[in-house]
């Protein structure tokens, strides 16, 4: 059976402000706790003004505390920005508050050059990524015996349960960094899609090396999901969802995702029609039954039992259908 799961990115929808998208953002993780989804992760994002999200553990800690049963998590810390002894406290900190209900998920964006070195800025050295990874797993498990620079060095407070460790990647590098330090795997299949994920995720579990933080390799896929009651539905959803991709991957982005009728009406050139039939390789758009039928294809093609949709769409009711339609049809409700 698939477990289904969200990534959500707090979408500042067209006349909305941050305020209100964060509130929407917990107003969808109410909504999925509801719906029996598994886990509920948020995103790091800077720059990207129609993205209201730039601190994914502070806003972790207020939905942790707004629902009752499902995971909570970051989806992810960008670690190289960070000291992964704070990481490590801040997640301790919510494992704390909510046990066994926390997930640190990892990536390695660099972001823009002006973030990157806003975030590292006096840094005369900085660690690699996979000893930064090494670095979190002992700080997650009070691993004083081995050999380290800060051996004697733990993580506070010292908890009982340790925050699941999932490693972010669209590549072999961080496939080859989750499996060599035995973390779970997600990967981004709305960035990367094609036959090659299916290679570095096959790759990850045969070299998976069991850690004192998993035992055997956990894997998800997630998808760029856009659902609707009907086919003419979910296009109307997917073209505001092909504009603010458009936007974001562009370097004339408004401070909004746009709306179905600001979609309408604006249209596309010739020349971004080409990047829109690109980016729409990224996406399963449809019905729920056609979704779910595409989500099945995806999860077998991958051997995972958990997928973890990315239901950006515009506006938030759409949202909390897009997640209802699938749930009822996966039969979590």
């Amino acid at each position: 059976m698939i477990s289904l799961s969200i990534l959500d990115y707090s979408p500042i929808d067209e006349g909305a402000d941050a305020h209100q998208a964060l509130w929407e953002t917990t107003e969808l993780a109410r909504h999925a706790d509801s719906l029996g989804y598994k886990r509920f992760w948020v995103s790091e994002h800077h720059m990207v003004d129609s993205v209201a999200n730039s601190s994914p553990e502070m806003l972790m800690m207020h939905l942790a505390s707004s629902t009752s049963n499902i995971r909570i998590g970051s989806g992810g810390v960008m670690l190289p920005h960070y000291s992964s002894y704070k990481v490590a406290e801040n997640f301790r900190m919510m494992e704390a508050l909510h046990p066994n209900r926390i997930d640190l998920g990892i990536g390695r964006s660099p972001s823009y050059r002006i973030v990157n070195n806003a975030l590292n800025e006096g840094k005369t050295k900085k660690q690699s990524y996979e000893q930064q990874v090494a670095d979190l797993k002992k700080y997650f498990t009070d691993n004083t015996m081995d050999e380290h620079r800060f051996q004697s060095l733990i993580a506070t407070p010292k908890v009982p349960a340790v925050p699941e460790m999932w490693m972010l990647g669209t590549g072999e590098r961080g496939a080859r960094v989750a499996a060599a330090q035995g973390t779970g795997y997600v990967f981004a299949h709305f960035a990367k899609p094609g036959m090659k994920g299916i290679n570095i995720v096959e790759d990850y579990r045969r070299q998976f090396q069991p850690s004192a933080v998993l035992k055997s390799p956990r894997t998800i896929i997630s998808l760029f999901t856009v659902v609707g009651e009907t086919e003419e539905e979910a296009e109307e959803l997917a073209k505001a969802f092909d504009l603010w991709l458009y936007f974001v991957e562009s370097d004339n982005q408004p401070p909004y995702y746009p709306s179905i009728e600001t979609a309408k009406r604006r249209g596309f050139t010739a020349g971004e029609e080409q990047k829109v039939r690109q980016n729409r390789r990224r996406m399963i758009i449809g019905t729920p039954e056609k979704v779910k039928t595409e989500i099945e294809k995806i999860a077998a093609a991958f051997e995972t039992e958990e997928i973890m949709i990315v239901p950006n769409v515009s506006g938030i009711d759409n949202r909390k259908k897009v997640i209802r339609l699938l749930a009822r049809e996966f039969n979590l409700i």
